[in-house]
């Protein structure tokens, strides 16, 4: 177990899943966290990474921090997504061990599996053969991450332990139309296309406002907020999502996934993640999800039921549909004693609810 009083900075602690873990830590706890905004410290700038590192000399790291979006998002930023993410791992990773952090939690995703890869995803089918060209710069990044992390720890015998969560979602995640994961931006299209059906026109304008569109927000006109909302497939007769509906998707609650990589870090070590009678060490990393999936199709229909929507739910099929299965394999992850309980059905409701408290 960690001590309690123990410094621990979270890296990205306002995001969907550092502000998880920042709220498990507390709730366990632990009384002397760190946390920077990116105002407060650009993770990109390595001199001023080193200088609060050299400041703030922190115990334990969780690096949650990360430049992260969907299918869209992952298309069109290539360059960010690898130049980005690879320069937050470089300089948090690399004060950590140079400042003799005692245990690193590094989070990636399950998008660094190969997009043909067998079904349930084991740790042990990286880099087994080509990723998802739309993410590919990211995935690289995350596969970068974790095996900085595996290296060190058979170099230098550091204790950096790599998780792969599933998708997630949960409080404060991003609900950009242009840049958000899938389970989130249906739910908002679903509920403006509601209000859009309902002409409740305050509803559409508050929504509007808390999260403006291209610049678009509750204080423009009619007119340009329907244009930007049909962009992107909203309008008051139908909601249109990208692809087929047909591609299986595992979500996990960012509050569970904080519950994990809290109980990987306070009981999980490095040795406990590879068989020590393998010649070659590798794939180190854990899983971390349901092991539980669901259509994307069945996903907006949940939605749409839980939002009370009644207009169409219809599908662009000209569209990419990204990678067609993406299930995790839990099972070292249970191994070690944690499990899910939060199942779709149920978080799909809390995160309406958290939605609707904006």
């Amino acid at each position: 177990m960690l001590d309690k009083n123990a410094k621990i900075y979270v890296a990205g602690h306002r995001g969907l899943v550092g502000s998880a873990i920042w709220k498990n830590l507390q709730e366990k706890g632990y009384t002397n966290l760190v946390g920077k905004t990116h105002k407060e410290l650009d993770l990109l700038d390595g001199v001023a990474v080193r200088r609060f590192f050299d400041e703030e000399q922190p115990e334990y790291v969780f690096l949650a921090a990360a430049f992260v979006g969907g299918i869209m998002a992952n298309n069109i930023y290539r360059a960010d997504f690898i130049y980005k993410n690879l320069q937050i791992q470089q300089n948090v990773i690399g004060e950590s061990f140079r400042h003799g952090v005692k245990k690193l939690l590094f989070l990636g995703s399950t998008c660094i599996y190969p997009r043909d890869t067998e079904q349930p995803m084991k740790e042990d089918a990286l880099l087994t053969s080509p990723l998802e060209y739309t993410n590919e710069p990211y995935a690289i990044a995350k596969i970068a991450g974790l095996k900085m992390c595996e290296s060190f720890n058979l170099q230098y015998s550091t204790n950096y332990i790599a998780v792969m969560p599933t998708n997630l979602y949960g409080p404060n995640d991003n609900f950009d139309l242009e840049r958000s994961h899938v389970l989130p931006a249906m739910i908002r299209k679903i509920h403006l296309a509601h209000h859009l059906k309902q002409g409740d026109w305050d509803a559409v304008r508050h929504d509007m406002n808390l999260r403006p569109v291209e610049g678009i927000n509750g204080d423009s006109s009619k007119e340009d907020i329907l244009n930007i909302l049909q962009k992107y497939g909203i309008s008051e007769e139908e909601v249109k999502l990208w692809g087929t509906g047909t591609p299986l998707r595992e979500f996990l609650w960012s509050e569970e996934m904080a519950d994990a990589s809290v109980f990987v870090m306070e009981h999980v070590n490095f040795k406990d993640t590879f068989n020590p009678d393998d010649k070659e060490i590798r794939n180190c990393h854990i899983n971390i999800g349901t092991g539980k999936e669901i259509t994307i199709r069945q996903l907006a229909e949940l939605i749409v039921n839980t939002v009370g929507y009644q207009g169409r739910l219809a599908f662009d099929t000209s569209k990419p549909d990204g990678t067609m299965r993406k299930l995790t394999d839990p099972g070292k992850l249970h191994a070690l004693g944690w499990h899910h309980k939060i199942d779709i059905e149920e978080g799909v409701q809390r995160m309406y609810n958290w939605y609707l408290k904006g």
